[in-house]
C-alpha cells in the first residue's frame, strides 16, 4: 500500500491515463510499456525514494493485471415514471 502523498498522485495519475489508453483501445503490451517508460522517468527525476518507486510499480502492475479495471462504464437510460400509459 502505498503512503507518502507524491507516490500516490504518481499512482492516481498513472493509473487514470492508463484507463483513458484503454479505452482508447490501446493493448496490454503497449500499457505496460508506457508504465515501463513513465517510472523510468521517475528513477531519473530522483523525485521518490528507490524504494517507493519499486512500491508504486509493483502497485500499477497489479492494477495493470486486473481486467474490471478497464470495462467501459455504460450508464443505463433513466426511466421516466411519470408517464403512463
Amino acid at each position: 500500500m502505498l503512503q507518502q502523498t507524491q507516490s500516490i498522485r504518481h499512482y492516481q495519475k498513472l493509473t487514470d491515463m492508463l484507463v483513458d489508453l484503454g479505452h482508447l483501445g490501446h493493448r496490454y503490451e503497449e500499457l505496460r510499456m508506457f508504465t515501463d517508460g513513465y517510472v523510468c522517468s521517475l528513477r531519473h527525476s530522483n523525485s521518490l525514494e528507490p524504494y517507493e518507486i519499486h512500491r508504486l510499480e509493483e502497485e500499477v502492475f497489479r492494477f495493470l493485471r486486473d481486467s474490471s479495471n478497464f470495462e467501459l462504464f455504460i450508464p443505463l437510460a433513466e426511466v421516466d415514471y411519470s408517464t403512463r400509459h
